[in-house]
């Protein structure tokens, strides 16, 4: 071969290798790097064009995950592009092809809609068969608690009529709405916001609502016009250590203080009546210009027994009964009905009966203030207010009694404190307070325990000029509380929201039907029972609850009290002689443990 002709190859050659390598070299320019997949805009495009070298990484985002994909670029050539320098590939952005709470809901799909049984509802071979108020659980695609489902309007004359909703919420038997009262049957659509809807599916049947429950009505209580509980009061343990039991020198000091109504004890338990309570008694005092009210310390192990020793009270010429009811009647919800209807079914629904229990009912939630407040029960709410036992003021702890008791609706008269050094101070401080909070009158516990100085300032006249802020609060129910006070929102709720049960835990049914309740009401759906909600609620026919068991869910212990001062810490034992491994010393003593804070005084034994 020629020179020439061997040159004209080489360069043909070089050519050739200078053109298989072009490729890989032109990948790794910024303007030569693989296109990012088709969708991923943004950031995630960007970080394609600037990643160097032969491996080439792309980062996509769906709606709930980032996935990173690899794709590795070789050359099949021989001739091996330099290799440019590394650069950062930035994170892409979160928001490139998310799918975040701004965007369009997913049509919502129906596959089906089957009658489910609760209550008194029943359901037939037609899945598609279902009585008003009874439950259709929902199965599909895109379905989610808080959607609508929307019904024919029973009576409607037009298609364009407004259709009835109800909400979707979960249930531990799946997804489901209740029909609401006034559905039609037809097809119904499921909305996931005011544009995404699902295609109508159906038809739906809907039936008549079933009867309600044929349960025992209790006698209803009717508040009197009058009673002794409307005049002030001061209570009577023994009879023998007030002013030594002598009738004419009782009467002289109750009038003086303006006390027209004396409280003394009749009974304890369900067997013992005591004997200081005779009808000559109660008739000595009414000539004296006095009205006399019999108090019972309870505890519902004898129910029927203890509502026959209140009404011997009664019988025996007392202007009214108080229930002294406390820790030992916790969680005793058939007892206490079983003792309020015996107690109506021999006095009447007028005969004046009073509660006096804790104040801070969230503080004892497993007493069933429901039962002896409720329909049939007690027509006056007496309240344990003793501010001082509680280490409080009184003016803190006549709100959160009246704040915590105010969902019960009856008459508030509550009982103050007179036992423990309370300040004169202190007392007509009370009175200040219960005036502005509208307090027909007081009460005063009690009359063994009361000083001159305090007797005195029963009637003096307030000083004090400070101002008293009546609190307007409502105890805000949420997920989670259990307790009376969510029985008691339960028995309201359940006449709109039947689906509700009445447990005394707010759990997740309870919450969808108190968010439904609200929906329907126009009230913000908060799922709290806050200011709006319950007077709304409250403004409703409790549903008649039969307790056959003893007691719903147990709520919350109250705090305790304060912890008492440590005592002093024992002197330590002197060290042992050194043996062949030394004995140790005895340990010195212990120091006594500091004496308990009491959690608050108690009316009576």
């Amino acid at each position: 071969m020629t020179h020439s002709r061997r040159t004209l190859r080489a360069l043909t050659l070089a050519f050739v290798l200078v053109s298989a390598a072009a490729p890989a070299a032109v990948a790794g320019t910024p303007g030569g790097g693989a296109v990012a997949p088709a969708g991923a805009t943004g950031a995630s495009s960007q970080a394609g064009a600037s990643t160097g070298g032969a491996g080439s990484t792309k980062a996509t985002t769906t709606s709930s995950t980032t996935t990173t994909t690899t794709r590795t670029t070789t050359s099949t050539s021989k001739a091996v592009a330099p290799k440019p320098k590394p650069t950062h590939v930035s994170k892409p952005s979160s928001k490139a092809g998310s799918h975040h709470r701004g965007a369009t809901p997913r049509v919502p799909i129906v596959l089906s809609a089957r009658c489910y049984q609760v209550r008194t509802t029943v359901c037939s071979s037609n899945p598609h068969m279902v009585q008003a108020t009874g439950e259709l659980v929902l199965r599909g695609h895109f379905l989610t608690a808080g959607y609508w489902v929307y019904f024919p309007r029973a009576g409607a004359t037009s298609a364009r009529s407004t259709p009835l909703g109800a909400l979707v919420r979960p249930t531990l038997h799946g997804l489901v709405v209740t029909i609401p009262a006034g559905a039609a049957s037809g097809r119904i659509v499921i909305a996931a916001s005011s544009r995404v809807r699902s295609k109508p599916y159906g038809p739906i049947t809907v039936l008549a609502a079933p009867a309600p429950l044929a349960l025992p009505a209790p006698i209803a209580s009717t508040t009197p016009a009058s009673s002794a509980f409307d005049s002030p009061g001061m209570w009577v343990w023994y009879l023998s250590a007030s002013n030594g039991g002598d009738l004419t020198s009782i009467a002289a000091r109750a009038q003086a203080a303006g006390i027209k109504t004396l409280y003394i004890k009749s009974s304890d338990g369900g067997s013992n009546f005591w004997s200081q309570f005779t009808p000559a008694l109660v008739a000595q005092a009414h000539a004296l210009g006095l009205q006399v009210c019999a108090w019972q310390y309870v505890y519902g192990n004898d129910p029927v027994g203890e509502a026959n020793l209140g009404i011997e009270a009664a019988r025996d010429g007392a202007d009214c009964l108080v229930i002294d009811a406390e820790v030992e009647y916790g969680g005793k919800y058939a007892a206490a009905q079983t003792y309020i209807d015996t107690l109506r079914a021999a006095l009447g629904p007028a005969y004046p009966i009073g509660l006096a229990s804790f104040p801070y009912v969230d503080y004892h939630e497993s007493v069933p203030y429901s039962v002896f407040l409720g329909p049939g029960g007690a027509q006056y709410n007496a309240p344990q207010v003793y501010w001082k036992a509680i280490g409080t003021s009184p003016d803190d702890a006549f709100a959160h009694t009246y704040v915590e008791n105010r969902i019960y609706g009856r008459v508030l008269t509550p009982l103050g404190q007179l036992y423990g050094g309370v300040s004169t101070a202190g007392v007509a401080r009370f009175r200040q307070v219960a005036a502005a909070y509208g307090v027909p009158a007081l009460s005063w516990w009690d009359w063994q325990s009361a000083s001159n100085s305090q007797w005195a300032a029963l009637t003096a006249p307030i000083t004090d000029t400070a101002p008293v802020i009546v609190s307007q609060a409502w105890p805000a129910l949420t997920k989670g509380a259990r307790g009376d006070q969510v029985v008691w929102m339960q028995e309201y709720l359940a006449a709109a929201e039947p689906q509700t049960p009445i447990s005394g835990v707010f759990g997740a049914a309870t919450l969808s039907a108190l968010e439904a309740f609200q929906a329907s009401r126009g009230l913000p759906m908060t799922g709290v029972t806050d200011a709006a909600t319950w007077p709304v609620l409250l403004a409703l026919t409790p549903v008649a609850v039969s307790w056959s068991s003893p007691k719903p869910p147990t709520g919350p212990t109250g705090p305790t009290g304060p912890t008492g001062v440590t005592g002093p810490t024992g002197a330590t034992g002197a060290s042992g002689t050194t043996g062949t491994s030394g004995a140790t010393g005895a340990s010195g003593a212990t120091g006594s443990s500091g004496s308990t804070a009491a959690t608050g005084g108690t009316a009576a034994p």
